[in-house]
């Protein structure tokens, strides 16, 4: 084996991505030895974030083909990894052999989450975004798709930004104040069950973006036809990611480095015969915790 091909098998295999433009440069030269190379990667922090989101995938996929568990609470992560290390297990774990998949905002995403989404096995997955390599591109708020198409849909650190400035992902879309109710009033139609994350914490509007205390997105989803099925909050903290109270995720701040606190939300359309799953469900698992805020 050259270096070449072990420089691009070692990456792959640690990093998941391509080598960085001078690591043969650097075996060719004799700077580093291949076993040393490779003590380099297993000892870097991005090593360190391919672990997290890796163990998150196992611990979604645990949770699937175990008919007691597939749905995990109080997550933990590091206090220095954004919030898709709780997302990826919290949400994935949550697919339940739908047939019909669609996932909304992915092109960005990610690659952890697109290839665990991948993975779930879903007889037909379609991904949409208003960039390049979704399947479908085209607005949230607008789907070209008919009423109750899907199963399930998946929409990950996405509302938030619908009608906002998206110039900092080079994407042209309309400019809508409200863009997050008419995206989730969309889903609603296509869509069987919702699940989504949002940035939570003191009202925010960064433009790009809109961060809202977590009764504000409760709010929003109930007005917009939904009822919510399930929630949790997560706060990182100095400790690192843990599950939060109402009045702890409102108090959080965005931050440079990601979000101080995030919701994730199961959705149901509201619906009497969904309001009486709900109270079931509530009545024969009333020792266990489904809801972090109240309605």
């Amino acid at each position: 084996m050259d270096d070449e091909e072990f420089a691009e098998r070692a990456w792959r295999l640690v990093l998941h991505r391509d080598p960085d433009p001078d690591t043969v440069g650097r075996l060719q030269r004799g700077e580093v030895s291949r076993a040393r190379l490779l003590r380099e990667l297993f000892e870097s922090r991005e090593f360190e974030r391919v672990e997290v989101f890796d163990d998150g995938l196992a611990l979604a996929l645990a949770e699937r083909l175990d008919a007691e568990r597939g749905r995990p609470r109080e997550l933990r992560a590091p206090a220095w990894i954004e919030e898709r290390a709780i997302e990826i297990p919290w949400c994935l774990a949550r697919y339940d052999g739908e047939r019909r998949v669609l996932d909304i905002g992915s092109a960005f995403a990610e690659r952890a989450y697109v290839a665990g989404l991948r993975a779930l096995g879903a007889p037909e997955l379609v991904t949409v975004d208003l960039a390049e390599p979704a399947d479908v591109i085209a607005d949230v708020r607008k789907l070209p798709f008919d009423d109750s198409s899907f199963d399930l849909t998946y929409c990950i650190s996405t509302l938030e930004h619908v009608g906002r400035d998206n110039a900092v992902y080079d994407v042209d879309a309309l400019r809508e104040e409200n863009g997050d109710e008419a995206a989730l009033r969309e889903l609603r139609r296509v869509a069987r069950r919702v699940i989504v994350s949002v940035p939570v914490g003191a009202r925010d509007d960064q433009g790009w973006q809109i961060v809202r205390p977590p009764l504000d997105w409760i709010e929003v989803f109930e007005r917009c036809g939904f009822l919510v099925y399930e929630d949790e909050l997560y706060l990182r903290g100095d400790e690192g990611w843990r599950t939060a109270t109402t009045a702890e995720a409102s108090a959080a701040r965005y931050r440079d480095d990601g979000a101080g606190a995030v919701l994730l939300a199961e959705l149901h359309p509201a619906s009497v015969g969904e309001r009486a799953r709900l109270a079931v469900r509530d009545v024969r698992h009333r020792d266990t915790p489904r809801r972090s805020t109240t309605a």
